[in-house]
């Protein structure tokens, strides 16, 4: 098939029932799908070879078999209740890969639309962070890594889901732009459209230069967070379009915490260098790996006992990430709504230390920038 970019993805559907057509159309716009509507074979001709998928009911199908239109893949028919024989005929005549009946076949027809308008699936990557102790840095870090991503091409998803944090738009100075947040986001655990999903989320403008995009799913100001299925279903949507995916976790194993970790390529704990926050860090690093999956360490300076970050390394029993300095004029710049991350600094730095390793566990296919 004809390779297209994500603008020239419109799928084809030649329906004659009004109700099923209705039906169809409702469907593609959840997915995100455009669709060419046409009447009849010769019109459906010249989309047939370029569609990602085709759309057709039981007379469209006999029309085009007897138009002598060209066997291909991704040919579904559509009908209402279950098939009749003469509905299997016609689809085995035009090479049908799917025969499905509206509405039990709904969900199905949602993903393989999904899919027709993101194209073949990219393989992205997914990165969780976790504050060793409440105020250790974890959120402005998951922001900095975001907005590093981005300044260097990345297309990227931030997904907060610690519903006690205050919102992560917040840590970007995005807390008035208009998009949803959690609270107003209605996914279960079907698939969503990633395309869809950007177009609805604050996307704060951090990078001038790079051709990147951030897309920031906050919990908002609410005590109420999102479910486990509603995270698998927004990760799963960033790595399947490509994305490096950034999930700002809360200390404590919420479930939807858990379903994060569960996809996460890289989990990053992030710990102040003091004695107190590696006594806190010790449990947060025990629920980690109850979950499995690589988890990295991060020692935020100062120390002011003097505590080395190969100590707290060695009493987590964690792999040492990064020794990260403080860096001057931080807080000032995010009571200013700054956005962390800029592009020199301990911050930037450590970001960039991240995104590296994430890419090397991902794989350099991921489209984590290198």
């Amino acid at each position: 098939m004809v390779q297209q970019s994500a603008g020239e993805r419109r799928g084809l559907v030649m329906v004659s029932d009004p109700d099923l057509l209705d039906t169809i159309l409702r469907l593609a716009a959840a997915a995100g799908c455009d669709l060419h509507r046409t009447i009849d074979a010769a019109q459906a001709r010249p989309h047939w070879p370029r569609a990602p998928l085709v759309l057709l009911d039981a007379a469209a199908a006999q029309q085009c078999a007897q138009a002598g239109l060209p066997r291909r893949g991704e040919v579904i028919v559509t009908v209402r209740g279950e098939p009749a024989p003469s509905v299997w005929q016609h689809a085995v005549a035009v090479g049908a890969q799917h025969v499905i009946s509206l509405p039990q076949a709904e969900s199905w027809l949602v993903a393989a639309l999904t899919e027709a308008a993101e194209g073949p699936g990219r393989n992205g990557a997914v990165l969780a962070v976790v504050g060793g102790r409440g105020g250790a840095g974890a959120s402005v870090l998951a922001a900095a890594v975001a907005v590093t991503a981005v300044r260097d091409g990345s297309r990227v998803l931030l997904v907060d889901c610690d519903p006690l944090g205050g919102g992560l738009d917040l840590v970007l100075g995005a807390e008035e732009l208009g998009g949803l947040r959690w609270p107003d986001i209605g996914v279960g655990g079907g698939r969503v459209p990633a395309t869809a999903l950007h177009a609805a989320l604050p996307a704060p403008t951090v990078a001038r230069r790079g051709g990147g995009e951030l897309g920031v799913l906050s919990c908002d100001r609410s005590a109420h967070g999102p479910s486990p299925a509603a995270v698998r279903s927004v990760v799963e949507a960033g790595r399947r379009a490509g994305e490096t995916v950034v999930c700002d976790l809360p200390r404590y194993p919420t479930e939807a915490a858990v379903a994060a970790l569960s996809s996460a390529d890289l989990t990053v704990l992030v710990v102040p260098a003091e004695v107190r926050s590696c006594a806190a860090a010790a449990r947060v690093a025990a629920v980690l790996a109850e979950h499995g999956g690589p988890v990295r360490l991060i020692v935020r300076g100062p120390a002011p006992g003097g505590v080395a970050a190969s100590e707290i390394a060695r009493a987590l029993g964690l792999p040492l990430l990064a020794a990260m300095r403080p860096e001057a004029g931080l807080a000032r710049a995010l009571e200013r709504g700054d956005a962390p991350g800029r592009p020199r600094g301990p911050l930037a730095a450590t970001a960039h230390t991240v995104l590296t390793e994430l890419r090397a566990l991902a794989g350099p296919a991921s489209g984590v920038p290198a």
